[in-house]
């Protein structure tokens, strides 16, 4: 790679730098000594928008993007609400994608996620079991969008001559997390319902108030109306509502699936590694970025309960679905240029526990 593709000078863009990803990668890049780093709400550019997208780049010019903008969400979002995830995530890919190329971008990085493999792929997955079988129908359409982007990456390479990254991340987690009751993904799910039973049980009201007022109790992004004045008995009815109760807190499915998860700072520092020494031609149409261990959720949520010295059950409700069985990534390509995370799990957990709800 040219070194001048990016360099501490380069204007870059970040999309989607509020998220979980993109508060890692912008701190990541701040870290790194890097000074023309360019961010947009989505209020002030709407990357669905393709007018949008194109007077946007037409007036800045960017020389490297990171793509990580995205409509996210768990288990139920994905599956309850599938339009929205297949329509805003391809136009965002798409608007961004050719947008870079028009504009004549130097480089970018597309994050994708481990949804795209196929349901009941060999494991570890590998990227070459990409496109291989079918997916897991509860996040089908995400996954969908996201293949789309890889393929958008490759063909605007092959046809064009770019140089777009295409990268896989396991189960992200860290403290710009989404810990909505309806639309986090069961790391954060579980982190906040087993504190906020750790705070029942230890009639924690105020701690409790607090959490449902920063962190909202019902919809997307509904607060708990009146939270600082809720009685007792109307906290406990509200947390009841999103399994949470003094001696038991419910958790989804059988807790039988397994799933590896990588601190979000870990993984902005693997693609800054990855944009700052490799080409698209040097990774292969994507490249896979976890830590190659995983854990059953079960397990999980005991590693959770011991952090957060809940007493309580966790009762499991085989009632809800599991989602994809494991999807454990093959790490070996990342693993032979050099890059391995440094948070453990254990150690990732506490962290955020210890930002977010002490």
């Amino acid at each position: 790679m040219n070194k001048a593709d990016m360099n501490r000078n380069s204007k870059i863009y970040l999309a989607g730098h509020r998220g979980l990803v993109g508060s890692a990668f912008l701190r990541r890049l701040e870290a790194g000594g890097y000074a023309g780093i360019i961010t947009r709400t989505h209020r002030e550019l709407d990357l669905t928008r393709q007018e949008q997208v194109e007077a946007f780049f037409e007036r800045e010019r960017p020389e490297v993007v990171f793509l990580a903008a995205a409509k996210v969400g768990g288990i139920y979002a994905n599956n309850t609400r599938k339009a929205e995830f297949i329509y805003q995530n391809m136009m965002m890919a798409a608007n961004v994608i050719h947008a870079s190329y028009r504009y004549g971008v130097k480089k970018l990085l597309n994050l994708g996620s481990s949804c795209i493999y196929p349901r009941d792929a060999a494991q570890p997955l590998k990227e070459e079991y990409l496109l291989t079988g079918p997916l897991e129908s509860t996040n089908d359409a995400y996954a969908l969008a996201k293949i789309a982007a890889v393929k958008l990456c490759r063909f605007y390479n092959e046809q064009y001559g770019t140089n777009f990254l295409s990268v896989m991340p396991t189960n992200m987690y860290g403290p710009d997390d989404n810990f909505d009751f309806e639309n986090s993904h069961v790391l954060p799910a579980l982190m906040r319902r087993i504190y906020l039973g750790k705070l029942l049980m230890d009639s924690g009201f105020g701690a409790i108030r607090k959490n449902l007022q920063l962190y909202g109790a019902y919809g997307e992004s509904g607060k708990f109306a009146a939270a600082d004045a809720a009685g007792e008995a109307e906290i406990r009815v509200e947390l009841e509502k999103h399994g949470i109760y003094r001696d038991r807190v419910v958790i989804w499915g059988t807790g039988t699936p397994y799933r590896e998860f990588l601190y979000s700072d870990d993984l902005a520092d693997a693609c800054v590694f990855l944009m700052e020494k490799y080409d698209a031609r040097d990774i292969g149409e994507i490249i896979n970025i976890g830590t190659g261990t995983d854990i059953s959720i079960k397990d999980l949520a005991c590693l959770i309960q011991r952090l957060t010295g809940y007493k309580g059950m966790l009762d499991f409700d085989p009632s809800k679905p599991d989602g994809t069985p494991r999807k454990l990534l093959d790490v070996s390509r990342l693993r032979g240029l050099g890059w391995k995370e440094k948070v453990g799990l254990e150690e990732g957990i506490g962290r955020v526990i210890g930002l977010l709800f002490q």
